[in-house]
């Protein structure tokens, strides 16, 4: 395990950020089970005491889940898609509706500002997501579908955008998991090819549409939300 040996000062601290590195690197995916408090112990040369506070900082920044007589588990890569987790949960309407404000504006500002490298990598992103449709493979399609997504939102050139779709990735790829029925995924393919060919054509209004249209339908599917 890739942990260092702590100093005396601070040990909570550096256990933390060593942690959180960790996380924000992939060595410990999400979803995944994290060592036991002994092992981290051992590792880390510090008390179960100050294993225990930093796990549970971490939890409280979402980006740790402990579930009681079965381990810590990742839950998120990041504090702000830790946050959006938390407040999303299962909800799926909930998910769609912030995707259809981020995706909407972030199509919009993309038609007026990419570039032709935006253009490229663009192109060679849907590319990659309908070969993945047209392989059946559900799992590299929300991959893909989520990169192309969120390189649209980068295309934008505007930093807090991308920040707040860079956060909120997981729920979308969770999203894109849920609806997407490969049964039917021309009419989706078709129109992702739209909202490319808007942003390619500088037109921001066809672009915001394209970017709804799919996310529209499937609030309709679900219907209207339960009012406690």
């Amino acid at each position: 395990m890739p942990l260092a040996t702590t100093r005396r000062a601070g040990l909570v601290e550096q256990v933390i950020e060593q942690m959180r590195e960790l996380v924000t690197s992939g060595e410990w995916p999400v979803g995944q089970r994290i060592p036991p408090e002994p092992e981290l112990v051992s590792a880390l040369g510090v008390g179960r005491n100050t294993v225990r506070e930093a796990v549970r900082a971490l939890a409280h920044a979402g980006l740790l889940e402990v579930r009681q007589g079965d381990g810590t588990f990742v839950r998120a890569t990041s504090e702000l898609s830790g946050a959006v987790r938390r407040l999303c949960g299962s909800e799926l309407r909930e998910v769609l509706e912030v995707r259809r404000a981020l995706e909407v504006e972030g199509a919009r500002l993309a038609a007026t500002r990419r570039t032709e490298e935006d253009l490229r990598q663009l192109e060679e992103s849907l590319a990659e997501r309908d070969a993945a449709t047209d392989e059946g493979d559900g799992e590299r399609v929300a991959e893909t579908d989520t990169a192309f997504h969120l390189l649209l939102v980068e295309s934008a050139h505007n930093p807090v955008l991308t920040e707040l779709y860079r956060g909120f990735t997981e729920a979308v790829r969770a999203s894109v998991v849920t609806t997407f029925d490969l049964r039917a995924h021309s009419e989706e393919q078709i129109s992702h090819t739209a909202l490319l060919d808007a942003v390619r054509d500088q037109d921001p209004e066809r672009a915001a549409v394209e970017a709804g249209g799919f996310l529209e339908e499937m609030l309709r599917r679900l219907g209207q939300p339960e009012r406690s």
